[in-house]
């Protein structure tokens, strides 16, 4: 991949140099996406699915939460709203990195709050055996890795599946963008590389390819990495064809992967809906890209975004504890469980945020520079 290849042009005329139009207001605005994408994750697993969740509210949540549920299901969507939002952010944290800074910042921002979300976890699930099975000595060592999901061992967090595609995610970047330095053509490039990739690969049927270019999330991420070019070097046709191909694309793996015609349970997802959310996380992150959010300065912002990624960690296992015990156990209502629960969850991120990630991420970042 080269600088000069006729695939990737030169920035648009006149803006070579990063367009200084308040950042800092539109990262705060990022921040709150951020978290309304895990609040919207959220909603999905306590209330918008069957499967464990349906036995800690002793019965499955469309009885619980009859119109709440009607909405949730596409609370699912929201990861495709954080691969928005990823590839905006890695395209922004990795320029001007080396190839060793990056790696530490990603790994340092990880694994803290990671490891201790498993301990927590495969705590919870000693004490209380009938919401989620403790896992073997061997399946915790394993998913301290991160790498459990290809190994084929047991995930101990549900969410982890995620955390597979972003750290997949960060290799590409890494290996083709950051290594020889991000510039605005090599992104362009390997973005449109990419997108041919994941094209080619959703006909070619092979588990391989299928499992490094990511066709069902490779548009989101290409998506935000675009965007993230319009941030920072302005509106041109090149970039918001890059977006409008990924929006394209995202929509139709986001409506192949979680509509399915005919009834099916409890919980049916209309494809129109699919659409329109997909479209609204796209256009959420493209108002930022613009500067259309820069009003959105509020202090609680960079608290939000903080939150975000323990919260994302913990919500779903120790959520679904919490709901047995608060309306099973305790005999409180549906709706004050379903707060004092997401409430619980939010205070137990911002504590693995002050205590986990805030002391000990920097600390990984210093000791794997040494």
């Amino acid at each position: 991949m080269t600088a000069t290849s006729p695939l990737a042009p030169a920035p648009p005329a006149g803006l070579s140099q990063p367009v200084a139009t308040g950042a800092r207001g539109r990262l705060l605005a990022l921040d709150g996406l951020r978290l309304v994408a895990a609040l919207m994750v959220c909603m999905y697993h306590y209330t918008g699915r069957g499967g464990t969740i349906s036995e800690s509210w002793h019965q499955s949540p469309s009885e619980v939460f009859p119109r709440l549920s009607q909405i949730t299901p596409y609370g699912c969507l929201g990861v495709q709203f954080f691969f928005v939002i990823s590839g905006f952010v890695i395209c922004m944290s990795g320029w001007g990195r080396t190839l060793g800074d990056f790696f530490r910042s990603r790994v340092a921002r990880l694994y803290p709050a990671y490891w201790v979300a498993l301990v927590l976890v495969t705590g919870a699930a000693f004490v209380l055996p009938v919401v989620v099975h403790p896992v073997r000595a061997d399946e915790f060592l394993v998913n301290l890795t991160m790498l459990q999901q290809p190994m084929g061992a047991h995930r101990i967090l549900g969410v982890c599946w995620t955390l597979w595609a972003e750290v997949r995610f960060y290799a590409l970047f890494a290996l083709f963008v950051v290594w020889r330095g991000a510039t605005y053509r090599r992104v362009v490039l390997f973005a449109c590389v990419w997108t041919l990739a994941a094209a080619i690969s959703t006909t070619a049927g092979n588990a391989l390819t299928d499992a490094l270019v990511m066709p069902e999330y490779a548009p989101f991420f290409i998506g935000g990495l675009a965007l993230y070019l319009v941030h920072r070097f302005g509106s041109s046709p090149l970039l918001w064809g890059l977006v409008a191909m990924s929006w394209l694309l995202g929509q139709s793996a986001a409506v192949r992967g979680l509509w399915h015609p005919g009834a099916h349970g409890d919980f049916t997802r209309h494809p129109v809906v699919i659409v329109a959310v997909v479209t609204l996380a796209f256009a959420s992150v493209a108002a930022v890209a613009l500067g259309w959010t820069r009003w959105a300065s509020w202090p609680w912002l960079v608290t939000a975004g903080a939150l975000t990624y323990p919260f994302y960690l913990v919500h779903e296992h120790l959520g679904w504890f919490a709901v047995r015990v608060l309306h099973r156990g305790l005999g409180l209502g549906a709706w004050t469980t379903l707060g004092l629960t997401v409430a619980g969850m939010l205070a137990l991120a911002w504590l693995l945020h002050r205590f986990v990630e805030k002391p000990f991420g920097p600390r990984l970042r210093r000791a794997l520079k040494s």
